[in-house]
């Protein structure tokens, strides 16, 4: 058996590395995928859930109360299956990166570090805001909140600011190949933070509106227009409909810092295999033996996207050294991965317009079945567009894990099989996300069965109804 794994690794491992690199990879690319799509719900659903919140109480909203107790209990699940998913990377980084770990560990690690402290203050608020819907006075519940959502901001950045260390390295010396000092400022504020953190920021916003409002879209479509499901929709929708337009401007500006600080991911952006002027912009496409083969040009795009000008010299794949030049297969993926999530973005952004033309022109949302049936898979299109952007960062990186620094190759580990391990993991996924799934399905019959007037509360006693406001877990 251990023969015929051998034979898989290395009938699909290029010539020179290791055998583990590809299931190191894979693995990788998978669990790090699942987790990913629970990010923007912890950064964004918590907020969602406050807007909620604040409106129930600031405007004696029964509707959005309600509201804010659901979503805080989905969000409570979906905190705990991040924290399972995030654990097992993280064991992940020293199991299968050990080259990366023992070498700029130091650097890499620091925040790490940061994003455990965030973790645990998450942890403590999280316990906090669901018990105390039974046991503090409205407004004093609403700002144990408060920190949930603060600290997921700063989690997710700490992450982000370890991520983009990798693309764009500093704050540490080396001496005889070893770290010997560190800078954590440098470190976490490299060249690369500002716009990576604002991308996924706005990116978990627009994640988390547009599922939220996917789910109230179809419940409209099935027939459930009442203003409970209305103002589910607009809270998650308006929010996602605003933060679209700055992730273009985010997104554009980030194409031109690429351009300049990473030149060989910018070539495998626009799939570029020589150096030249007036670059075209090529939709779709794929690069075989070096060569673009059924993309769609657009003349001078990529220049004047890149300097405003057609004139703008772009490098290509060959100003890439040959030994750490990406393969087609990376570029061409990178480039597709590109392609889908500008093209879903620009698609979200139609719906946006869409949705402001009907509120300008007072159109009842209830009665436009085209309008709610593009929301209905507008979730499913942004955890696309996510997931695309993600591919984007970390592919294009490739062949480098930390960039002139060191390559995949080199900070995989040399020691087992991982295609079993790699099994395993997806065994266990598989059974967590199917666990998640059914206890969210299990929640929406419930809360289906009793209406939206009133919802049983599995975290504390159950109470009669009081007039809105008189206690913060009140629904009526």
């Amino acid at each position: 058996m251990t023969g015929a794994w051998d034979l898989l690794a290395q009938g699909l491992t290029s010539a020179g590395e290791p055998g583990q690199l590809l299931p190191a990879r894979q693995q990788m690319a998978f669990t790090l995928g699942f987790h990913i799509i629970l990010v923007p719900f912890g950064v964004a659903l918590t907020a969602l859930m406050l807007v909620a919140n604040h409106r129930g109480l600031r405007r004696a909203d029964a509707d959005a109360l309600l509201l804010a107790r659901r979503w805080s209990k989905v969000a409570a699940v979906l905190f705990a299956v991040g924290a399972i998913t995030g654990t097992v990377l993280s064991f992940e980084l020293g199991i299968l990166w050990p080259g990366l770990m023992r070498g700029y560990g130091p650097a890499f690690g620091f925040p790490f570090a940061i994003e455990g402290l965030f973790f645990f203050l998450e942890a403590i608020f999280v316990s906090l805001y669901i018990y105390g819907w039974e046991r503090l006075s409205p407004w004093a519940h609403f700002w144990t909140g408060v920190p949930v959502a603060l600290s997921s901001i700063g989690g997710a950045a700490a992450v982000i600011a370890a991520n983009s260390w990798m693309n764009q390295p500093g704050g540490f010396t080396m001496r005889d190949g070893r770290i010997v000092a560190v800078r954590p400022a440098e470190v976490f504020f490299n060249g690369a933070f500002l716009w990576e953190f604002l991308h996924m920021l706005l990116a978990a916003y627009i994640v988390a509106g547009f599922a939220v409002a996917s789910v109230y879209a179809v419940g409209m479509l099935r027939g459930r227009t009442s203003r409970y499901h209305r103002t589910g929709f607009l809270i998650g929708f308006v929010t996602a409909a605003v933060a679209l337009p700055l992730q273009v401007l985010v997104g554009d500006t980030i194409a031109r810092y690429v351009y300049q600080a990473e030149p060989a991911k910018f070539a495998a952006i626009e799939m570029l295999p020589d150096t030249g002027t007036h670059v075209p912009e090529t939709l779709g496409g794929v690069l075989v033996d070096g060569k673009v083969r059924y993309g769609l040009p657009v003349p001078d795009m990529a220049s004047l996207l890149a300097g405003f000008h057609p004139s703008t010299e772009i490098k290509g794949l060959d100003a890439i050294p040959a030994d750490v030049r990406p393969s087609d297969r990376i570029v061409s993926t990178v480039h597709l991965a590109f392609d889908v999530m500008v093209g879903l973005s620009f698609a979200l952004l139609a719906l946006a317009v869409w949705f402001a033309w009907l509120w300008w022109r007072r159109r009842p949302l209830d009665r436009q079945r085209w309008f709610l049936r593009c929301c209905a898979v507008s979730g499913l299109a942004a955890v696309a567009c996510l997931e695309s952007g993600w591919v984007v960062t970390e592919v294009g990186r490739q062949p480098w894990t930390v960039v002139g620094h060191l390559l995949t190759r080199d900070a995989v580990t040399t020691q087992g099989n991982l295609w079993p391990f790699f099994g395993s993991v997806v065994v266990i996924y598989a059974a967590v996300g199917t666990g998640a799934v059914t206890v969210l399905l299990s929640m929406k019959r419930r809360w289906r069965a009793v209406g939206d007037d009133s919802v049983d509360v599995p975290y504390g006693p159950r109470t009669g109804p009081e007039p809105v406001g008189a206690r913060a877990g009140t629904e009526e």
